[in-house]
């Protein structure tokens, strides 16, 4: 929806995005539209001011739908949208309650719709440990999404390489060796007291310059539900915040390593029982959808190449309805032929458009519903192409054979 939302574009600023955050009074909101529909009576354009004033107008009428703002908030976008060139303008509107909640107060009317609180929301939430060590000292962070918070930092007693004073070169070696293994003990204590209570720790990556992290990992050090979350180390020529903020820089390209691993992990899967014939496997958006209603699903994977619409169209002479699924560029062509077509059932030219839904937010959605794991797949891996092409980008694994 949000890409839908992001394409959009007005003549001058007659697209309305309001956001309204949760505790705001209905009545509150009312009244400031009926205000801006006053002050839309100053616009000087006798097309932008009837353009601006029916989309507040609209955003008026979805509004009344609602005894109170949703837990998580509302977002109503609204206006005329050009279809084929000036003068084919269509009143658009769409309503999204977020699915976390969304805490600004925002009218804006402009030439694009204001979707960027939504899409914050999109970013990735899954937390991610880092680990910056050397012989000196360790650095603990926790990164989210774009934020990075440094939560702790300790520091060694292990003296240099350089060799003391007086003291023989094999007994410093001992000395040193029996204390880096006491700080190596530290590191693996502070680390299962920073990381291993975050419940969403996607992966732990270790860093520093030089040997000493390696040597950390191949010790008993790291309790052992924290070594298996380690998804890679990197190289930085620093330590402390500074060598924090190197995996930063380095981290997308590990973090998109390890989605790209899972995915090719998740349409094997699928691939598996497709080859050994397990019954378990369906592919195409009419058998998952069927399934998915029936509670059948287990994993729904969806394609994020996938553009595909529902359209459904209504006469508005005798009320004959049907439904189509195309893509989202045919789906425009259709809609411009439509008027020239005749009703199947009495023949009249007065076919329309009814709405507009996307299919795959759609079928997102059902299998939420319906308790399916559902997981969208880039088209970047070798198994993400091969959903895409070769089964339409929209395939399920069963619970159980159908009957």
């Amino acid at each position: 929806m949000l890409e839908v939302l992001a394409s959009k574009e007005g003549r001058g600023t007659e697209l309305v995005t309001l956001y309204v955050p949760p505790g705001r009074q209905i009545s509150e909101v009312m009244n400031m539209l009926r205000q801006e529909y006053g002050t839309a009576s100053n616009i000087k354009s006798d097309t932008t001011r009837k353009n601006v004033q029916d989309a507040i107008t609209r955003v008026m009428s979805r509004l009344k739908l609602f005894k109170e703002v949703p837990e998580t908030g509302l977002a109503i976008f609204c206006g005329a949208i050009p279809q084929d060139g000036p003068g084919s303008e269509r009143l658009e509107t769409y309503v999204v309650i977020p699915p976390e909640p969304v805490g600004i107060y925002l009218y804006r009317c402009d030439s694009r719709f204001h979707i960027e609180p939504l899409m914050e929301l999109l970013r990735e939430k899954e937390a991610y440990g880092i680990l910056v060590l050397d012989a000196s000292s360790a650095t603990y962070a926790v990164l989210r999404g774009r934020r990075m918070n440094i939560i702790r930092k300790i520091t060694s007693d292990v003296p240099s390489k350089h060799r003391a004073g007086g003291m023989s070169a094999q007994r410093f070696k001992r000395v040193r060796e029996a204390k880096l293994v006491d700080f190596f003990k530290r590191i693996g204590k502070h680390a299962k007291e920073a990381f291993l209570g975050i419940p969403d720790l996607k992966g732990i990556i270790i860093a520093g310059p030089g040997p000493t992290k390696y040597d950390f990992l191949k010790g008993d050090y790291l309790h052992y539900e924290l070594r298996e979350k380690v998804v890679g180390t990197l190289d930085t020529a620093y330590t402390e915040e500074q060598g924090v903020e190197e995996v930063v820089d380095k981290a997308p390209e590990i973090i998109s390593r390890v989605r790209y691993v899972e995915e090719k992990r998740l349409v094997q899967e699928f691939l598996y029982h497709v080859s050994h014939d397990t019954e378990l496997a369906v592919y195409g958006g009419e058998d998952v959808r069927r399934n998915l209603e029936m509670g059948n699903v287990k994993l729904l994977l969806i394609s994020e190449g996938v553009d595909v619409v529902r359209v459904y169209v209504k006469c508005s002479s005798c009320g004959y309805t049907e439904e189509k699924t195309m893509s989202r560029r045919d789906a425009k062509v259709y809609e411009q032929k439509l008027p020239s077509t005749p009703c199947p059932s009495c023949g009249a030219t007065t076919l329309r458009v009814d709405r507009v839904e996307n299919l795959i937010e759609d079928l997102a959605e059902l299998g939420e519903r319906m308790g399916a794991r559902v997981e969208i797949i880039s088209v970047e891996t070798e198994e993400g192409e091969m959903l895409l092409k070769s089964f339409g980008g929209i395939a399920a694994i069963l619970r159980f054979k159908p009957s």
